[in-house]
């Protein structure tokens, strides 16, 4: 399931940055929100891996923390980042015409930005309090299957849901597919020749 996120979220990143004709407010916000499930599952997939692996469940203080601080921030900034990306569908479709002036590309970055401001903010001095101060620990089973709904496959099904559906990105990744594909040929071809 962590290499399907990862590697649906890369194939979402590389047809958008690939294709000019994807280069619009929406696949940009779509794009971050890619990175954003990316470093959010690699937060805390791989040591669950390692413990699953392993058999042991232990973590050290400082990593607990660090795991805590990037969930929190990636999480806060996948909430942000989904209210921007609603805001531009929005502007889309109650202003059609004034679309380009209204989501020019400094405020698509200035959005993406303010969103990364306020996981850091809001989310991190607030939430991280809670968590320290906080004595009682939740072994439940029920915990950790909505803790593993939310870190794993929320993020695996997030390339299907918004990108991988939609025609101008399977567009974009066919073309890319087909220039690749163009260029080992040509390579391999070069190889044979004396």
């Amino acid at each position: 399931m962590y290499l399907i996120t990862v590697f649906g979220n890369l194939l979402i990143i590389l047809a958008v940055s690939s294709d000019s004709h994807l280069h619009t407010p929406m696949y940009f916000f779509l794009c971050n929100l890619s990175l954003v499930d990316i470093c959010s599952t690699t937060t805390t997939i791989p040591k669950m891996l390692v413990n699953i692996q392993t058999r042991s469940k232990v973590i050290t203080y400082k990593g607990c923390i660090a795991q805590i601080y990037f969930l929190i921030l990636f999480a806060g900034f996948d909430v942000f980042l989904l209210t921007v990306m609603a805001y531009d569908r929005f502007v889309a479709i109650c202003h059609p015409l004034h679309y380009t002036v209204i989501m020019n590309p400094r405020l698509c970055i200035l959005l993406v930005l303010v969103s990364w401001i306020m996981i850091v903010s809001l989310f991190y001095c607030t939430i991280l309090g809670v968590y320290l101060s906080s004595a009682a620990t939740n072994s439940s089973h029920s915990s950790a299957v909505a803790s593993v709904m939310y870190t794993v496959v929320t993020p695996m099904l997030n390339p299907f849901i918004y990108s991988l559906r939609n025609k101008d990105i399977k567009r974009a990744l066919k073309r890319f597919f087909g220039m690749a594909a163009i260029k080992v040929t040509i390579i391999l071809r070069l190889k044979e020749c004396p």
